[in-house]
């Protein structure tokens, strides 16, 4: 096995090294082995989830958390020397960059083909979706919805000029809700799109999705795109007031459904556990670790016939754009090029 530890000292940038329940916690679960993840998330809740993986199976859990571009180039600097097992990240595109970078290998899993729907997996395996999050429209109640906003497009009607706030164009969340739209409609469209809505800003880019929603409750403007997970984290007793104030749109419900974005991960091309890593994988796939993973960031579950959290069932149903994630990765960069064209900034 090679040297985990010392590959590890030699991480350039913020990352995190620990193992994760170093001993079973159920004496009788056999010592198998371990696996190393490098994973851009970053939540409690996942320390929870590899715990779980370790008392069911004794293999233990080894973790590297930093960026996932960082993560990227580290994987692909270590070659065939990487101690990597499992690549963990949020963002098909950034996923479609570990995939175009040559660092993931394909897994063939019958339980991993049948809990992920293929929308939500590479063509070729080499990544699956663990949960997704929906790009809504938010509007400020106490002014009411905008007349005739129902789809992406509205966004760009010059009725809502000097009416909308977002966030930068270099957001990854902006920047695969274009990637969707050029997929769907064509750069011509989608050129057109990012155009209109930057005309229609109340001001300049700014801020996160947290900001935007506090901006749009506040009267600052009057309508936002955010992510449902972001709006669930309003859902307490401190911030419920603000949440009160804001009204929800699931965007092209007659149309293509409403865009998705997900986590995910993927097996690496040089894993020295690969084993080990499928069966981490399979297991993020189970309703058990899909309810860690989904309540860990108020997400839906990507895996088939799991429920999502309360915060985000509040939100309401919706139909999803079926549209294959690893679309969203492909066209990552003709969408950064449409929203520089249009000084979206």
């Amino acid at each position: 096995m090679k040297n985990f530890a010392l590959s590890a000292l030699a991480l350039v940038g913020a990352g995190t090294l620990s193992a994760c329940a170093e001993e079973s916690a159920n004496p009788a679960a056999p010592a198998t082995g371990e696996v190393n993840i490098y994973t851009s998330r970053h939540y409690d809740t996942d320390l929870a989830l590899y715990e779980d993986f370790t008392r069911e199976t004794g293999i233990k859990v080894n973790r590297i958390e930093a960026d996932a571009d960082a993560l990227i180039e580290r994987i692909a600097a270590e070659g065939e020397f990487s101690p990597a097992d499992l690549f963990i990240t949020v963002d098909a595109g950034r996923l479609w960059r570990a995939e175009e970078a040559g660092i993931l290998a394909p897994v063939d899993s019958q339980v991993l083909a049948e809990r992920i729907p293929a929308n939500l997996r590479d063509p070729e395996n080499r990544w699956f979706g663990l949960t997704t999050r929906a790009r809504i429209i938010i509007y400020n109640k106490a002014k009411g919805a905008p007349e005739g906003l129902d789809t992406y497009a509205d966004l760009a009607d010059p009725a809502l000029r000097g009416r909308v706030c977002m966030r930068s164009s270099s957001s990854v969340y902006n920047v695969a809700l274009l990637a969707s739209i050029i997929a769907h409609e064509g750069s011509d469209m989608a050129a057109a799109w990012a155009k209109g809505v930057t005309a229609n800003f109340a001001r300049a880019p700014q801020g996160n999705d947290m900001s935007n929603i506090e901006a749009v409750a506040a009267g600052e403007c009057d309508v936002s795109l955010v992510n449902t997970y972001y709006l669930a984290r309003f859902d307490t007793p401190e911030k419920r007031a603000i949440l009160d104030k804001i009204g929800v749109i699931f965007p092209n419900q007659g149309t293509t459904g409403t865009h998705v974005n997900l986590s995910g991960a993927g097996v690496v091309a040089n894993a020295p556990n690969r084993e080990n890593a499928v069966r981490f994988l399979e297991y993020l796939t189970s309703d058990k670790a899909q309810g860690f993973l989904a309540n860990g960031n108020n997400e839906y579950p990507a895996a088939n016939g799991v429920a999502p959290t309360s915060a985000v069932q509040a939100l309401g149903r919706f139909r999803p754009d079926p549209l294959r994630a690893a679309e969203i990765g492909r066209n990552q960069a003709r969408a950064v090029e449409l929203f520089n064209a249009a000084r979206w900034n």
